[in-house]
């Protein structure tokens, strides 16, 4: 583990002296993250300008769990975004044969060497929106509460990280992943609304279940709203684990497919 670290460290630096090289790039797509968190916090003050309570979630439990969401993006985004789509361009052109020669695990070399310090951030906003929305709803999470929300946005955060392995790793069969990017927002925008706005089985089944994406985000939020439930946050580390898995199996299966840049 001290060696993953060790190489983890020397990644991060190489991300941060990268980014102090091009501070314009770093501003730029800072305040553009910072605007659509913003867009979507407006997005829910209007709608409570016309109601007081949408799936019985008031205003600010709306706004903690959209700051939820918010955090799991912002740490998916600043630690995993750029390394893992970049991972199926590389696949494509036989730039992965890179990884193959680094002295560590593949899949950890190629999906955690760069990263994003303008989501890392933003994920300080995105703790921001989460404390004041706490505070508005006159909550006062002890330290244990505070250490089980934090495990749960890491059970997310792995939830998120491997179904974007196991996307990309498609490219080993496919040649091509377009279209993941826009798939994964696409998806991402249900982690943003409140579990019990799914009324039919069909919907429950598809985003609380088989895609975990509605679970992520209102089992921490949850947590701190309506008191700790045993069950559900059993239920996240189980998915978080089962994702994982899966994503290290496919994406192994997937390396011994790979044609290397030589042959």
């Amino acid at each position: 583990m001290l060696h993953y670290l060790n190489i983890w460290l020397a990644s991060a630096r190489y991300s941060i002296t990268r980014t102090l090289m091009f501070r314009g790039d770093f501003f730029v797509w800072a305040l553009v993250e910072l605007f659509w968190m913003a867009v979507n916090l407006l997005t829910i003050s209007v709608i409570y300008d016309h109601t007081g309570a949408i799936a019985g979630w008031t205003k600010y439990e709306m706004i903690l769990l959209v700051g939820t969401s918010l955090l799991i993006q912002r740490f998916l985004m600043g630690f995993f975004w750029s390394s893992i789509f970049e991972m199926g361009r590389n696949i494509r052109s036989g730039n992965f044969d890179f990884f193959l020669a680094q002295p560590g695990n593949v899949m950890f070399m190629a999906t955690t060497r760069k990263l994003d310090p303008d989501s890392l951030v933003n994920s300080l906003i995105a703790t921001g929106v989460v404390i004041y929305a706490a505070r508005q709803l006159g909550l006062t999470p002890g330290a244990a509460e505070i250490v089980l929300y934090a495990l749960m946005i890491a059970c997310g955060v792995i939830i998120h990280y491997s179904i974007l392995v196991l996307s990309i790793s498609v490219a080993f069969w496919m040649t091509s992943a377009q279209g993941i990017e826009g798939t994964y927002f696409t998806l991402t925008e249900f982690s943003r609304l409140p579990r019990s706005a799914f009324k039919s089985r069909a919907t429950q089944w598809l985003f609380v279940y088989a895609l975990p994406v509605v679970v992520v985000s209102n089992t921490p939020a949850n947590a701190l709203i309506r008191g700790f439930d045993g069950r559900l946050a059993l239920w996240l580390a189980g998915a978080a684990a089962a994702w994982f898995a899966l994503a290290v199996f496919v994406f192994n299966r997937g390396l011994r497919r790979y044609a290397s840049a030589s042959s």
